[in-house]
Parts: structure tokens; C-alpha cells; sequence
């Protein structure tokens, strides 16, 4: 069987030439058409969750935060694989679902779990935030900041005030996204010793 192909092919040279250059014609043709993206999405539908607790470690935040989470988003329908993260100040989840499900039902069913689960969270934590879909391909890199000089507060002001803003400025860059970051919030502390009563009496 293979020789005949071969010796078919041989013999009709021109017309297995002309074919292949149909064929190429073709799909240049049809490539030129095509209805799908450059990197079509492969990934199943994902759901991020982010709760950011301000003040708390990463212990606190897998305690009080994260697992209250994970056991309320539990079996929701299409569930296959949850995850999460628990950093100072921030618990991700992460939810994966069946590829045949639909991304927009799946954020409706998260978001009905979350408003069960809402109140029992603490009061100093931000209500929880459904991230925006993106490509399995939005985020293409990492990039990960260590010094043996610099402390954590003021290497993580150095990266949000002077990366992160620079990154933001690279055409087709839409977020940062910062993990483990100890930002600084300034405040007011008044000093009771060191009020005056001349102070006092102006005040009245």
C-alpha cells in the first residue's frame, strides 16, 4: 500500500503539487477568516475571590477569613478544585469549575454563597471582591522582591509607589497585582500629656 502511494505520487508529480498549492491557498484563505483568537481560551471558567483585612497575619487571615470562605463556597454546583492563599492582610480563593459550565451562572452562585457567609466575617475586613474574568493568559510574569538591607514596610512602598506605578505605564499593562505587601497608613495619634490647659480651654 505505502509503495503504491509512493509510486502514485511520482508518477503524478504535477497534480500532487498542484493539490498541495491548493491546499496552502486554502487555508491562507481561511486563516485570514478565522473567528477565534490568537490564544484561544483553554482553561476552565475561574472565579478569584480577595478579602483584604487590614492588621491581621497570615494566620489570623487563614483562621478567620479563609476558612469560613472555603466552607461556604463548598459544594457549589460545577465546583472541581478550590484553593487559597492566606497573606498578611489578604485571603484569595480560588475556584475552578466543569469546563462546560457557564462563567457568568458560576459568579452568581459565588456571589449568592458570599452573602451567606458575610455576616459572620469579621467587622474590620473589607467585604469580599469578585475579581474580574481574565485570559487564562492575562498575566504573564512575576516578579518576586527580596533584601537582606531593606525592610519589608518600606521595600513594599518602594514596590507599589515606584514598580507598580511604572509597570502601569507600559502600553497593554491593565494591573499589578502585589501579594505579602506591608503598606504604610499614615495616622493621627494625639499625645494627652502634652495638651496644654491653655489648649484645654481654647477648646471649651
Amino acid at each position: 500500500m505505502m509503495r503504491w502511494i509512493v509510486e502514485s505520487s511520482l508518477k503524478l508529480r504535477f497534480l500532487v503539487v498542484a493539490g498541495a498549492a491548493a491546499l496552502m491557498f486554502f487555508g491562507i484563505g481561511q486563516l485570514r477568516a478565522m473567528p477565534v483568537d490568537v490564544f484561544p481560551e483553554f482553561a476552565p471558567p475561574r472565579v478569584e475571590i480577595q478579602t483584604p483585612c487590614l492588621g491581621l497575619s497570615a494566620q489570623e487571615v487563614e483562621s478567620l477569613i479563609s476558612v469560613p470562605m472555603e466552607q461556604a463556597l463548598n459544594g457549589v454546583a460545577g465546583l472541581q478544585l478550590m484553593r487559597s492563599k492566606s497573606l498578611p492582610d489578604l485571603s484569595s480563593i480560588e475556584l475552578l469549575f466543569d469546563p462546560s459550565t457557564d462563567i457568568i451562572r458560576d459568579r452568581q452562585l459565588v456571589q449568592e454563597r458570599i452573602a451567606t457567609v458575610l455576616p459572620t466575617l469579621p467587622t474590620w475586613a473589607a467585604p469580599p471582591v469578585i475579581m474580574p474574568p481574565v485570559s487564562s493568559t492575562g498575566r504573564f510574569m512575576k516578579i518576586g522582591l527580596s533584601s537582606k538591607t531593606i525592610n519589608l514596610m518600606d521595600m513594599s512602598m518602594i514596590s507599589y509607589w515606584t514598580i507598580r506605578a511604572r509597570l502601569l505605564q507600559v502600553p497593554g499593562v491593565a494591573n499589578v497585582a502585589m501579594w505579602g505587601e506591608r503598606i504604610k497608613i499614615p495616622q493621627v495619634r494625639v499625645d494627652p500629656e502634652r495638651i496644654t490647659p491653655k489648649m484645654c480651654r481654647s477648646t471649651r
